[in-house]
């Protein structure tokens, strides 16, 4: 995929990206330097559970693969990015809509750097809480990133 359309898929299209429309994700901003993302997520029929509300596997999926995209843009073309693991931790049951946020600063991209002088290669954990419209917390994830220079 060139680059010019991968800048329109982040941009435009991802929206419409088919597990997330199934899921019920949408970016709702991502701020032009790709430091700043919001996520939410409506509780519909088709991300329900049987108890009614948001399922575990929606709400996991709209953390997914913000910080991976995030990082591909600013550490550029010199580094390799990949989601290796995440794990969840529900803490109240979503029985509406949902937000995450995704925040990367410079201090992460600086800790990644240093760290990749002496290091050949990494797993950083980024820290996501998924809450509702009060702000109460829904769920917590840990999203674990490889990262490496390129040879």
């Amino acid at each position: 995929m060139s680059l010019k359309l991968r800048q329109l898929f982040l941009d435009k299209l991802i929206n419409f990206y088919g597990p997330f429309i199934g899921a019920g994700v949408k970016l709702e901003k991502m701020t032009k330097d790709f430091r700043h993302a919001r996520v939410s997520m409506k509780l519909t029929f088709y991300n329900r559970n049987y108890m009614g509300t948001q399922f575990g596997g929606s709400l996991y999926a709209m953390t997914d693969p913000w910080y991976m995209l995030m990082l591909i843009k600013n550490l550029g073309q010199d580094y390799i990015v990949w989601d290796k693991a995440a794990s969840i931790n529900f803490r109240k049951p979503g029985k509406g809509k949902v937000f995450a946020d995704f925040n990367l600063t410079e201090e992460h991209l600086q800790e990644i750097r240093a760290t990749l002088v002496t290091q050949k290669k990494m797993d950083y954990v980024f820290k996501v809480e998924v809450k509702d419209t009060e702000g109460k917390l829904i769920a917590e994830v840990d999203k674990v990133l490889y990262i490496r220079k390129k040879t």
